[in-house]
Protein backbone atom coordinates (compact mmCIF):
# COMPACT_ATOMS: atom_id res chain seq x y z
CA UNK A 1 0.00 0.00 0.00
CA UNK A 2 1.27 3.48 -0.85
CA UNK A 3 1.37 5.54 2.35
CA UNK A 4 2.36 9.17 2.82
CA UNK A 5 3.47 10.03 6.35
CA UNK A 6 3.42 13.75 7.16
CA UNK A 7 5.11 15.50 10.08
CA UNK A 8 2.92 18.54 10.77
CA UNK A 9 5.32 20.09 13.28
CA UNK A 10 6.35 23.67 12.53
CA UNK A 11 8.03 24.47 15.88
CA UNK A 12 11.68 25.53 15.73
CA UNK A 13 12.03 26.67 19.34
CA UNK A 14 14.50 26.27 20.86
CA UNK A 15 15.91 24.38 17.82
CA UNK A 16 14.60 22.09 15.06
CA UNK A 17 14.27 18.43 16.09
CA UNK A 18 14.14 15.51 13.65
CA UNK A 19 10.60 13.96 13.58
CA UNK A 20 11.49 10.74 15.39
CA UNK A 21 7.97 9.42 15.98
CA UNK A 22 7.05 9.77 12.32
CA UNK A 23 10.17 7.92 11.21
CA UNK A 24 9.69 5.18 13.80
CA UNK A 25 6.18 4.38 12.57
CA UNK A 26 7.36 4.73 8.96
CA UNK A 27 10.10 2.19 9.62
CA UNK A 28 7.57 -0.31 10.93
CA UNK A 29 5.30 0.21 7.91
CA UNK A 30 8.18 -0.19 5.48
CA UNK A 31 9.31 -3.39 7.21
CA UNK A 32 5.76 -4.72 6.77
CA UNK A 33 6.04 -4.26 3.00
CA UNK A 34 4.23 -0.95 2.53
CA UNK A 35 5.57 1.73 0.18
CA UNK A 36 6.16 4.68 2.51
CA UNK A 37 7.18 8.26 1.83
CA UNK A 38 7.91 10.79 4.58
CA UNK A 39 7.04 14.47 4.21
CA UNK A 40 8.18 17.09 6.71
CA UNK A 41 6.07 20.25 6.71
CA UNK A 42 8.79 22.20 8.55
CA UNK A 43 11.44 21.16 6.05
CA UNK A 44 9.16 22.38 3.25
CA UNK A 45 8.82 25.82 4.87
CA UNK A 46 5.13 25.14 5.61
CA UNK A 47 4.42 25.21 1.88
CA UNK A 48 0.98 23.94 0.90
CA UNK A 49 2.13 23.95 -2.72
CA UNK A 50 4.88 21.46 -1.84
CA UNK A 51 2.30 19.32 -0.06
CA UNK A 52 0.03 19.32 -3.10
CA UNK A 53 2.94 18.34 -5.34
CA UNK A 54 3.88 15.48 -2.99
CA UNK A 55 0.32 14.14 -2.89
CA UNK A 56 -0.14 14.40 -6.65
CA UNK A 57 3.21 12.77 -7.38
CA UNK A 58 3.07 9.97 -4.82
CA UNK A 59 -0.66 9.19 -5.22
CA UNK A 60 -0.91 7.78 -1.66
CA UNK A 61 -3.69 5.37 -0.80
CA UNK A 62 -3.44 6.28 2.88
CA UNK A 63 -2.12 9.41 4.58
CA UNK A 64 -0.87 9.58 8.16
CA UNK A 65 -0.26 12.88 9.93
CA UNK A 66 1.88 13.11 13.06
CA UNK A 67 1.04 15.81 15.61
CA UNK A 68 3.96 16.37 17.93
CA UNK A 69 2.63 19.36 19.91
CA UNK A 70 -0.69 21.14 20.29
CA UNK A 71 0.97 24.48 21.02
CA UNK A 72 4.33 25.86 22.15
CA UNK A 73 3.49 26.04 25.92
CA UNK A 74 4.89 29.58 26.03
CA UNK A 75 2.41 32.06 27.51
CA UNK A 76 4.62 35.01 26.53
CA UNK A 77 4.56 34.15 22.82
CA UNK A 78 1.75 31.71 22.12
CA UNK A 79 1.75 29.60 18.98
CA UNK A 80 -1.12 27.19 18.24
CA UNK A 81 -0.52 24.31 15.82
CA UNK A 82 -3.84 22.50 15.39
CA UNK A 83 -5.14 25.02 12.84
CA UNK A 84 -2.11 24.12 10.69
CA UNK A 85 -3.12 20.46 10.81
CA UNK A 86 -6.65 21.42 9.80
CA UNK A 87 -5.30 23.41 6.86
CA UNK A 88 -3.06 20.50 5.81
CA UNK A 89 -6.06 18.16 5.72
CA UNK A 90 -8.21 20.66 3.82
CA UNK A 91 -5.41 21.04 1.25
CA UNK A 92 -5.08 17.26 0.87
CA UNK A 93 -8.84 17.02 0.24
CA UNK A 94 -8.49 19.29 -2.81
CA UNK A 95 -6.29 16.78 -4.66
CA UNK A 96 -6.90 13.39 -3.05
CA UNK A 97 -9.70 11.26 -1.65
CA UNK A 98 -7.28 9.15 0.41
CA UNK A 99 -8.30 8.63 4.00
CA UNK A 100 -6.37 10.55 6.64
CA UNK A 101 -5.33 9.14 10.01
CA UNK A 102 -3.86 11.25 12.83
CA UNK A 103 -1.40 10.20 15.52
CA UNK A 104 1.50 11.38 17.63
CA UNK A 105 2.05 12.56 21.17
CA UNK A 106 0.14 15.81 20.76
CA UNK A 107 -2.85 14.08 19.20
CA UNK A 108 -3.00 11.46 21.95
CA UNK A 109 -3.44 14.13 24.64
CA UNK A 110 -6.82 15.38 23.36
CA UNK A 111 -7.77 12.99 20.51
CA UNK A 112 -11.52 13.47 20.29
CA UNK A 113 -11.41 17.24 20.04
CA UNK A 114 -8.47 17.29 17.63
CA UNK A 115 -10.16 14.75 15.34
CA UNK A 116 -13.33 16.82 15.41
CA UNK A 117 -11.57 20.13 14.81
CA UNK A 118 -9.34 18.97 11.95
CA UNK A 119 -11.83 16.79 10.05
CA UNK A 120 -9.51 13.78 9.74
CA UNK A 121 -11.05 10.37 9.12
CA UNK A 122 -9.31 8.42 11.87
CA UNK A 123 -7.01 8.83 14.84
CA UNK A 124 -4.63 6.51 16.65
CA UNK A 125 -4.24 7.09 20.37
CA UNK A 126 -1.01 6.07 22.12
CA UNK A 127 1.98 4.31 20.61
CA UNK A 128 1.47 4.08 16.89
CA UNK A 129 3.79 1.31 15.71
CA UNK A 130 1.52 -1.70 16.18
CA UNK A 131 -1.81 0.06 15.71
CA UNK A 132 -0.78 1.86 12.52
CA UNK A 133 0.65 -1.33 11.04
CA UNK A 134 -2.59 -3.19 11.72
CA UNK A 135 -4.56 -0.25 10.32
CA UNK A 136 -2.50 -0.17 7.12
CA UNK A 137 -2.50 -3.96 6.69
CA UNK A 138 -6.30 -4.03 6.92
CA UNK A 139 -6.71 -0.97 4.70
CA UNK A 140 -4.62 -2.67 2.02
CA UNK A 141 -7.28 -5.40 2.01
CA UNK A 142 -10.08 -2.86 1.81
CA UNK A 143 -11.03 -3.24 5.47
CA UNK A 144 -11.56 0.02 7.36
CA UNK A 145 -12.38 0.48 11.06
CA UNK A 146 -15.94 1.21 12.10
CA UNK A 147 -14.75 3.51 14.87
CA UNK A 148 -12.86 6.70 14.11
CA UNK A 149 -10.58 6.47 17.16
CA UNK A 150 -8.32 3.46 17.70
CA UNK A 151 -6.35 2.62 20.84
CA UNK A 152 -4.61 3.00 23.05
CA UNK A 153 -3.28 -0.53 22.77
CA UNK A 154 -0.86 -2.40 24.99
CA UNK A 155 2.46 -0.62 25.35
CA UNK A 156 5.37 -2.28 23.58
CA UNK A 157 8.08 -3.96 25.64
CA UNK A 158 11.37 -2.12 25.35
CA UNK A 159 12.99 -4.78 23.18
CA UNK A 160 10.15 -4.46 20.66
CA UNK A 161 10.50 -0.69 20.15
CA UNK A 162 11.53 -0.42 16.50
CA UNK A 163 14.52 1.53 15.22
CA UNK A 164 13.39 4.62 13.29
CA UNK A 165 13.34 4.57 9.52
CA UNK A 166 15.49 7.69 9.25
CA UNK A 167 14.68 9.35 5.94
CA UNK A 168 17.66 10.54 3.88
CA UNK A 169 15.98 13.74 2.63
CA UNK A 170 14.75 14.70 6.07
CA UNK A 171 18.08 13.82 7.62
CA UNK A 172 20.01 16.11 5.30
CA UNK A 173 17.70 18.99 6.16
CA UNK A 174 18.17 18.59 9.90
CA UNK A 175 21.90 18.08 9.55
CA UNK A 176 21.98 21.50 7.89
CA UNK A 177 19.77 22.99 10.63
CA UNK A 178 22.00 22.39 13.63
CA UNK A 179 23.05 18.78 13.05
CA UNK A 180 20.83 17.62 15.93
CA UNK A 181 19.51 14.07 15.43
CA UNK A 182 16.98 12.51 17.80
CA UNK A 183 17.47 9.06 19.35
CA UNK A 184 15.24 7.38 21.93
CA UNK A 185 16.74 4.92 24.42
CA UNK A 186 13.63 4.09 26.49
CA UNK A 187 10.02 4.99 27.11
CA UNK A 188 8.15 5.60 30.34
CA UNK A 189 8.56 7.95 33.29
CA UNK A 190 8.45 6.97 36.96
CA UNK A 191 8.15 10.53 38.26
CA UNK A 192 5.00 12.31 39.42
CA UNK A 193 5.36 15.90 38.24
CA UNK A 194 1.84 17.30 38.48
CA UNK A 195 1.82 19.06 35.09
CA UNK A 196 3.54 16.44 32.92
CA UNK A 197 1.99 14.26 30.21
CA UNK A 198 4.84 11.74 29.84
CA UNK A 199 3.38 9.17 32.28
CA UNK A 200 0.04 9.48 30.47
CA UNK A 201 1.61 8.95 27.05
CA UNK A 202 4.39 6.46 27.83
CA UNK A 203 3.33 4.88 31.12
CA UNK A 204 4.89 5.01 34.57
CA UNK A 205 7.30 2.11 34.08
CA UNK A 206 10.64 2.21 32.28
CA UNK A 207 10.74 0.24 29.01
CA UNK A 208 14.36 0.17 27.95
CA UNK A 209 15.43 -0.50 24.40
CA UNK A 210 18.28 -2.97 23.97
CA UNK A 211 21.40 -0.82 24.51
CA UNK A 212 23.16 -2.56 21.62
CA UNK A 213 20.28 -1.60 19.30
CA UNK A 214 20.52 2.02 20.44
CA UNK A 215 24.26 2.07 19.78
CA UNK A 216 23.63 0.44 16.40
CA UNK A 217 21.38 3.41 15.57
CA UNK A 218 24.08 5.84 16.71
CA UNK A 219 26.77 4.13 14.64
CA UNK A 220 24.50 4.16 11.61
CA UNK A 221 23.78 7.86 12.04
CA UNK A 222 27.49 8.57 12.36
CA UNK A 223 28.70 6.42 9.48
CA UNK A 224 25.83 6.65 6.97
CA UNK A 225 24.55 10.17 7.61
CA UNK A 226 27.68 11.73 9.14
CA UNK A 227 25.68 13.04 12.10
CA UNK A 228 27.72 14.95 14.66
CA UNK A 229 25.30 15.66 17.50
CA UNK A 230 22.69 13.36 19.08
CA UNK A 231 19.85 14.37 21.36
CA UNK A 232 18.52 11.54 23.52
CA UNK A 233 14.83 12.45 23.70
CA UNK A 234 13.90 10.30 26.71
CA UNK A 235 11.68 12.11 29.23
CA UNK A 236 14.57 11.78 31.71
CA UNK A 237 17.90 10.29 30.66
CA UNK A 238 19.27 9.43 34.13
CA UNK A 239 16.39 7.23 35.30
CA UNK A 240 16.30 5.93 38.87
CA UNK A 241 16.41 2.30 37.69
CA UNK A 242 19.80 2.80 36.05
CA UNK A 243 18.84 1.82 32.51
CA UNK A 244 20.96 4.71 31.26
CA UNK A 245 24.07 3.21 32.89
CA UNK A 246 23.72 0.06 30.77
CA UNK A 247 23.62 2.24 27.67
CA UNK A 248 26.66 4.24 28.77
CA UNK A 249 28.67 1.06 29.30
CA UNK A 250 27.68 -0.21 25.87
CA UNK A 251 28.68 3.12 24.33
CA UNK A 252 32.02 2.92 26.13
CA UNK A 253 32.56 -0.68 25.02
CA UNK A 254 31.78 0.15 21.39
CA UNK A 255 33.89 3.34 21.50
CA UNK A 256 31.14 5.54 20.11
CA UNK A 257 32.60 8.82 18.86
CA UNK A 258 29.72 11.27 18.61
CA UNK A 259 28.72 14.19 20.82
CA UNK A 260 25.41 13.98 22.65
CA UNK A 261 23.04 15.74 25.02
CA UNK A 262 19.86 14.85 26.93
CA UNK A 263 17.33 15.88 29.58
CA UNK A 264 18.41 15.20 33.16
CA UNK A 265 16.95 15.29 36.64
CA UNK A 266 19.29 16.90 39.18
CA UNK A 267 19.86 13.97 41.52
CA UNK A 268 21.41 10.49 41.47
CA UNK A 269 24.63 11.54 39.73
CA UNK A 270 28.26 11.58 40.86
CA UNK A 271 31.74 12.29 39.50
CA UNK A 272 32.28 8.72 38.25
CA UNK A 273 29.02 8.71 36.28
CA UNK A 274 29.65 12.13 34.74
CA UNK A 275 33.19 11.07 33.84
CA UNK A 276 31.76 8.06 32.02
CA UNK A 277 29.25 10.29 30.25
CA UNK A 278 31.99 12.62 29.08
CA UNK A 279 34.03 9.67 27.88
CA UNK A 280 31.08 8.55 25.74
CA UNK A 281 30.58 12.03 24.23
CA UNK A 282 28.42 14.08 26.62
CA UNK A 283 28.84 17.73 25.67
CA UNK A 284 25.81 19.48 27.19
CA UNK A 285 22.91 18.81 29.56
CA UNK A 286 19.41 20.22 29.98
CA UNK A 287 18.12 19.96 33.55
CA UNK A 288 14.39 19.92 34.23
CA UNK A 289 14.44 21.66 37.59
CA UNK A 290 11.16 23.49 36.78
CA UNK A 291 10.66 25.25 40.13
CA UNK A 292 13.12 27.58 41.80
CA UNK A 293 12.67 27.03 45.54
CA UNK A 294 11.91 24.12 47.84
CA UNK A 295 8.28 25.06 48.46
CA UNK A 296 7.33 25.23 44.79
CA UNK A 297 9.42 22.16 43.93
CA UNK A 298 7.35 20.17 46.41
CA UNK A 299 4.10 21.58 45.03
CA UNK A 300 5.09 20.46 41.52
CA UNK A 301 5.67 16.92 42.77
CA UNK A 302 9.45 17.02 42.50
CA UNK A 303 11.50 14.60 44.58
CA UNK A 304 14.53 16.84 45.00
CA UNK A 305 15.46 20.14 46.63
CA UNK A 306 17.05 23.29 45.28
CA UNK A 307 20.25 22.25 47.00
CA UNK A 308 20.21 19.16 44.77
CA UNK A 309 19.94 21.49 41.76
CA UNK A 310 22.95 23.49 42.96
CA UNK A 311 24.98 20.33 43.56
CA UNK A 312 24.10 18.97 40.11
CA UNK A 313 24.99 22.26 38.45
CA UNK A 314 28.35 22.35 40.25
CA UNK A 315 29.01 18.70 39.35
CA UNK A 316 28.64 19.34 35.64
CA UNK A 317 30.60 22.60 35.91
CA UNK A 318 33.54 20.72 37.48
CA UNK A 319 33.53 18.40 34.48
CA UNK A 320 33.21 21.32 32.03
CA UNK A 321 29.85 20.13 30.66
CA UNK A 322 27.69 22.99 29.36
CA UNK A 323 24.57 23.12 31.53
CA UNK A 324 21.12 24.66 31.08
CA UNK A 325 18.13 24.76 33.42
CA UNK A 326 14.41 25.28 32.82
CA UNK A 327 12.28 27.02 35.45
CA UNK A 328 8.57 27.87 35.53
CA UNK A 329 7.13 30.61 37.73
CA UNK A 330 3.50 30.74 38.77
CA UNK A 331 2.73 27.15 39.71
CA UNK A 332 0.67 25.98 42.70
CA UNK A 333 1.83 27.52 45.94
CA UNK A 334 3.71 30.32 44.20
CA UNK A 335 3.44 33.73 45.83
CA UNK A 336 5.45 36.93 45.81
CA UNK A 337 7.79 35.58 48.47
CA UNK A 338 8.60 32.36 46.55
CA UNK A 339 9.04 34.32 43.30
CA UNK A 340 11.63 36.56 44.92
CA UNK A 341 13.35 33.58 46.56
CA UNK A 342 13.35 31.74 43.23
CA UNK A 343 14.84 34.68 41.37
CA UNK A 344 17.67 34.94 43.90
CA UNK A 345 18.30 31.18 43.69
CA UNK A 346 18.49 31.28 39.89
CA UNK A 347 20.80 34.29 39.76
CA UNK A 348 23.16 32.56 42.18
CA UNK A 349 23.55 29.52 39.91
CA UNK A 350 26.96 29.75 38.26
CA UNK A 351 28.37 28.59 34.93
CA UNK A 352 25.02 27.71 33.38
CA UNK A 353 22.25 29.04 31.14
CA UNK A 354 18.71 29.40 32.49
CA UNK A 355 15.45 29.52 30.52
CA UNK A 356 12.51 30.99 32.44
CA UNK A 357 8.83 30.43 31.67
CA UNK A 358 5.82 32.22 33.14
CA UNK A 359 2.78 30.07 33.87
CA UNK A 360 2.30 26.34 33.24
CA UNK A 361 0.27 24.96 30.35
CA UNK A 362 -2.59 22.87 31.78
CA UNK A 363 -3.06 19.48 30.08
CA UNK A 364 -6.04 17.15 30.52
CA UNK A 365 -5.93 14.28 33.01
CA UNK A 366 -2.95 15.66 34.93
CA UNK A 367 -2.99 16.51 38.65
CA UNK A 368 -2.51 20.16 37.66
CA UNK A 369 -5.74 20.02 35.66
CA UNK A 370 -7.60 18.77 38.74
CA UNK A 371 -6.08 21.56 40.84
CA UNK A 372 -7.10 24.11 38.19
CA UNK A 373 -10.66 22.80 38.24
CA UNK A 374 -10.87 23.06 42.02
CA UNK A 375 -9.65 26.65 41.78
CA UNK A 376 -12.07 27.46 38.92
CA UNK A 377 -9.22 28.25 36.50
CA UNK A 378 -10.74 25.76 34.05
CA UNK A 379 -14.26 24.34 34.01
CA UNK A 380 -14.86 20.57 34.38
CA UNK A 381 -16.21 20.45 30.82
CA UNK A 382 -13.21 22.20 29.26
CA UNK A 383 -11.32 20.07 26.78
CA UNK A 384 -8.26 22.34 27.10
CA UNK A 385 -7.53 22.13 23.39
CA UNK A 386 -7.10 25.90 23.38
CA UNK A 387 -4.12 26.70 25.62
CA UNK A 388 -4.93 27.48 29.25
CA UNK A 389 -2.13 28.40 31.67
CA UNK A 390 -1.98 28.00 35.40
CA UNK A 391 -0.83 31.05 37.35
CA UNK A 392 -1.19 30.83 41.11
CA UNK A 393 -4.22 32.69 42.45
CA UNK A 394 -1.80 34.26 44.95
CA UNK A 395 -0.14 36.19 42.10
CA UNK A 396 -1.22 38.96 39.78
CA UNK A 397 -0.09 38.21 36.21
CA UNK A 398 1.07 41.74 35.43
CA UNK A 399 3.18 41.86 38.61
CA UNK A 400 4.75 38.49 37.80
CA UNK A 401 5.66 39.45 34.24
CA UNK A 402 7.11 42.80 35.27
CA UNK A 403 9.05 41.23 38.15
CA UNK A 404 10.58 38.51 35.98
CA UNK A 405 11.41 40.95 33.20
CA UNK A 406 13.09 43.38 35.58
CA UNK A 407 15.01 40.63 37.38
CA UNK A 408 16.51 38.97 34.31
CA UNK A 409 16.70 41.59 31.54
CA UNK A 410 20.35 42.50 32.18
CA UNK A 411 21.63 39.01 33.04
CA UNK A 412 23.09 37.43 29.92
CA UNK A 413 22.76 33.79 30.91
CA UNK A 414 19.15 34.10 32.18
CA UNK A 415 16.70 34.01 29.27
CA UNK A 416 13.22 35.47 29.73
CA UNK A 417 11.02 35.13 27.77
CA UNK A 418 12.54 31.75 26.86
CA UNK A 419 12.42 32.25 23.09
CA UNK A 420 14.04 35.68 22.70
CA UNK A 421 17.20 34.25 21.11
CA UNK A 422 15.50 31.80 18.73
CA UNK A 423 15.98 33.91 15.61
CA UNK A 424 19.70 34.34 16.36
CA UNK A 425 20.10 30.60 16.93
CA UNK A 426 18.47 29.76 13.61
CA UNK A 427 20.78 32.18 11.84
CA UNK A 428 23.84 30.56 13.44
CA UNK A 429 22.61 27.13 12.34
CA UNK A 430 22.29 28.40 8.77
CA UNK A 431 25.87 29.66 9.01
CA UNK A 432 27.08 26.14 9.81
CA UNK A 433 27.21 26.18 13.60
CA UNK A 434 25.89 22.99 15.18
CA UNK A 435 24.21 21.76 18.33
CA UNK A 436 21.78 23.38 20.74
CA UNK A 437 23.85 26.62 20.79
CA UNK A 438 22.46 27.96 24.07
CA UNK A 439 25.93 27.25 25.47
CA UNK A 440 27.21 30.31 23.62
CA UNK A 441 25.63 32.34 26.45
CA UNK A 442 28.18 30.88 28.86
CA UNK A 443 31.22 33.06 29.61
CA UNK A 444 34.09 32.29 27.24
CA UNK A 445 32.05 29.88 25.12
CA UNK A 446 31.85 30.09 21.34
CA UNK A 447 29.45 28.15 19.11
CA UNK A 448 30.86 25.11 17.32
CA UNK A 449 31.01 24.54 13.60
CA UNK A 450 31.01 21.18 11.92
CA UNK A 451 34.69 21.63 11.08
CA UNK A 452 35.62 22.31 14.69
CA UNK A 453 33.42 19.69 16.27
CA UNK A 454 35.74 16.69 16.37
CA UNK A 455 35.94 15.75 20.04
CA UNK A 456 39.17 15.17 21.90
CA UNK A 457 39.31 12.09 24.07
Amino acid sequence: MRILMISSNTAESPYPIYPLGLSTVSGVLSAAGHEVRQFDFLMENSSMDSLVTEVKTGRPELIGISIRNIDNVNLMHEQYYINTVKEIIETIRTVSDSRVVLGGAGFSLIPELILQKTGADYGIVGEGEKLMKEFADNAAQGVWPEESLLGPGDRLPGDMIHSPGYDERLMQHYLKSGNIVAVQTKRGCTHKCIYCSYPLLEGSKIRQRDPSAVVDDMQMLLEKHRAKYIFFVDSVFNDDEGAYLELLREMERRKVDISWTAFFKPDGLNDDIVSLMKKTGLIAVEIGADAACDRTLKKLGKGFSFQDIIACNDLFARHEVATSHYFMFGGPGENEETVKEGIENIINLKKCVVFIFMGIRILPNTPLARIAMRENIVSPGSGMLDPVYYISPELERKWLEETLTSAFENIRHCVFPPDIFDTSLRMLHKMGYIGTLWDMLLPGKKPLTGRRHARKR
